[in-house]
């Protein structure tokens, strides 16, 4: 007897539901405490994405010994779980009238001033720090922002995870079938924000990151430059504890220069890319280093002719 998608999905639901249920239940250090356990189980007992880990982290840090790489590993999973944690406390813990307790600064005038203009404005970040609470505080500052996130397959997991990013004023667009929102979103002089790093694929633009070809989306740099919209790079750092961050936007990159030119597709997204690089740097354990960034499907030969212009 075959059991029906609808039912699957809805048990597996009840169980992230529950699951919730009892990170809120549980204090946080208790929290941290267990993201502590399962990271040692993730990263030192199975070895989970083991191959990969260790291919990032040997071509980023080069320079680290490999103890040095395996910690990095160790806290990176714990960052993981407790991101997790997180989410599922600060709903309740952090609001318009304490979010001081929580949250620090740091580049916010420039940014303030670039969201109060009247042109629209594109936030990147990466899988670094806690991203999810990054989106959830921008609204609790007062300005609404449109994500570009994919539909979880399951529909129930989707609407609650979804529900939890719009508490603030955070709204999805789906990643698939979204442009004509994103680009409404733009025309409006809103805020639309993008997790940058992510693979492209072969018709990527390709950039360097951390000194390795990495294929990037070029829709960042095209939406900027088509609606004359600066970018900025912005992430949330977590600091000694969990549920205490500090709000970190860099630099400000307008698409056209002071006389007035258009930067290229290439410059955009390499500037970008190297800002998400330096967040990185900052915090290589609060990196989500078991995405495959690098993979570079093009053909060999491309490849080869690009490393010895690269040489010479």
């Amino acid at each position: 007897m075959t059991i029906k998608k609808p039912l699957v999905d809805y048990a597996a639901y009840m169980v992230v539901r529950v699951f919730i249920c009892v990170i809120q239940a549980i204090r946080i250090e208790t929290g941290h405490a267990i993201a502590r356990g399962l990271a040692w189980l993730a990263g030192d007992v199975f070895h989970i994405r083991g191959k990969v880990l260790g291919e990032n982290l040997r071509h980023a840090f080069p320079e680290l010994s490999a103890d040095q790489h395996a910690r990095i590993t160790r806290e990176m999973w714990e960052h993981l779980f407790l991101l997790v944690v997180e989410v599922a406390h600060t709903p309740r813990k952090i609001h318009e009238t304490n979010w001081r307790d929580f949250i620090g600064l740091s580049g916010a005038p420039m940014v303030v001033r670039e969201l109060l203009s009247d042109r629209p404005t594109i936030l990147v970040t990466a899988h670094v720090g806690n991203f999810e609470v990054g989106g959830y505080i921008l609204g609790i500052f007062g300005f609404p922002t449109y994500t570009v996130a994919r539909t979880l397959d399951n529909p129930h997991i989707d609407r609650f995870v979804n529900d939890f990013r719009g508490k603030t004023g955070q709204f999805i667009i789906p990643k698939n079938g979204g442009f004509d929102q994103i680009v409404s979103v733009l025309e409006n002089k809103g805020v639309m924000t993008f997790l940058a790093d992510q693979h492209a694929g072969r018709k990527g633009c390709w950039v360097e990151f951390f000194g390795r070809p990495a294929s990037a989306h070029k829709a960042i740099s095209l939406l900027s430059l088509d609606y004359d919209a600066p970018i900025v790079a912005s992430y949330a750092r977590r600091m000694d504890k969990p549920l205490q961050f500090q709000v970190c936007s860099t630099a400000i990159r307008a698409p056209r220069d002071s006389e007035g030119l258009p930067a290229t597709v290439k410059e955009l997204t390499q500037w970008y890319t190297k800002q998400l690089e330096d967040f990185v740097r900052e915090v290589p354990n609060q990196y989500w280093w078991i995405h495959n960034r690098w993979k570079d499907p093009r053909p060999r030969r491309k490849k080869k002719a690009a490393n010895e212009k690269k040489a010479a």
